[in-house]
């Protein structure tokens, strides 16, 4: 038995960060329907075209779920709708505030209601469109990440990922509550708020200081040696964080003592040239020998591989191949283990209106004609 099974969680969702959510939920066993414009579908199935025919964005959100096409518009439609929410556990939904509010639902008290939204429900920013870098950009990471004068998004949608992770966890504490009072909950978070909470520390420190850490690339803004270092063919990152580590490595390269180099805030202080004495000592060694001797010399040390390795890292031994429309690909099992996991496909649209439907009750004879009228 997994730890969600019997919970029913209907979506309305697109793009990244509800998906994603929904998606940890039918890891640990939770049904998700997912409901999805006819026609059309959630944007992220088409972002790009590189699992079969859909997008990386959708093929790595959408493991396990099932898709109704639906027009919730439509009287008939809302009435699908109203059956769903009747039967469901937990309600999210990470359409427009508007949208949510003309739905005008009526969930019932042992409901968890989950909303997201872009910058809140009020307040200056409240109808402004946002999506991951406009968010990152506003939450301040974008102007800590890059190098020098050149400024960059994170590489990956971390403001999404950020909500996404959020709401799953309070959906978690949600459910655990009502199981002890029997009363649901209105959860409301925006993806601003999760990642100005990612932000803490920068902005601790920049109140702190009196100034954002700088620019710095790969390197750490406040810690020295704490970055990549070239050798012979790459690059090794090493993460030097406190006098015995920096003791072994001057060991390593014969460094004596220094006083430019006697503290974490001076190394900082002389980082480049730090870096030029690093690179001259690893300069005839290729990456997977300056690993080895790092790792013999108790020094924490990875080697900076592209992404393209991921697929055959040496510790990422477990693979899964996953169905998705048009093919299958390979993925990774959730990163906690503990719980059984067995990966269902990802969904085509619409692939599950006959199944979801005739559980809520519809007949062939009403699904045909909701069929016809492009309800579903």
């Amino acid at each position: 038995m997994r730890p969600l099974d019997g919970v029913v969680v209907v979506s309305l969702e697109q793009a990244v960060a509800v998906p994603y959510a929904t998606r940890l939920l039918a890891d640990l066993g939770a049904r998700v329907i997912k409901i999805e414009r006819p026609g059309v579908g959630d944007f992220a199935r088409h972002y790009d075209s590189s699992c079969g025919e859909v997008s990386s964005y959708f093929a790595w959100t959408n493991v396990g779920k099932e898709s109704v096409s639906l027009d919730i518009n439509h009287p008939d439609g809302r009435e699908v709708l109203d059956r769903l929410v009747a039967r469901a556990d937990v309600l999210l939904c990470n359409l427009s505030p508007r949208v949510w509010e003309r739905l005008a639902l009526e969930p019932p008290s042992s409901l968890i209601v989950g909303e997201l939204s872009g910058y809140g429900w009020d307040g200056p920013y409240a109808d402004r469109k946002a999506f991951d870098a406009l968010v990152q950009s506003e939450a301040g990471l974008v102007s800590l990440t890059g190098e020098g004068d050149v400024m960059a998004r994170a590489g990956i949608s971390v403001a999404d990922i950020a909500a996404g992770v959020q709401l799953h966890a309070a959906v978690l504490a949600a459910l655990l509550q009502r199981g002890r009072t029997g009363s649901g909950v209105r959860l409301r978070l925006s993806l601003f708020e999760a990642m100005a909470e990612w932000m803490h520390q920068p902005m601790l420190y920049a109140a702190g200081t009196g100034a954002a850490a700088p620019r710095s690339g790969a390197h750490h803004p406040s810690i020295a040696p704490y970055g990549p270092v070239a050798c012979a063919d790459g690059a090794v990152h090493l993460a030097v964080q406190n006098d015995g580590q920096w003791q072994r490595l001057c060991s390593l390269i014969g460094l004596a003592a220094e006083e430019r180099f006697a503290t974490v805030a001076s190394r900082v202080e002389h980082r480049d040239e730090l870096q030029k004495l690093l690179e001259r000592a690893f300069s005839a060694m290729t990456a997977a020998e300056l690993l080895a001797a790092l790792d013999a010399a108790d020094v924490p040390a990875a080697l900076t591989r592209p992404i393209t390795d991921l697929p055959t890292h040496p510790q990422l031994g477990t693979w899964v191949d996953v169905q998705v429309p048009g093919g299958s690909v390979r993925m990774l099992p959730p990163p906690v283990a503990g719980f059984e996991w067995s990966p269902g496909a990802v969904p085509e649209l619409g692939a599950h209106n006959d199944h979801v439907l005739r559980w809520l009750g519809y007949s062939a004879e009403e699904l045909s004609s909701l069929r016809l009228r492009s309800v579903l």
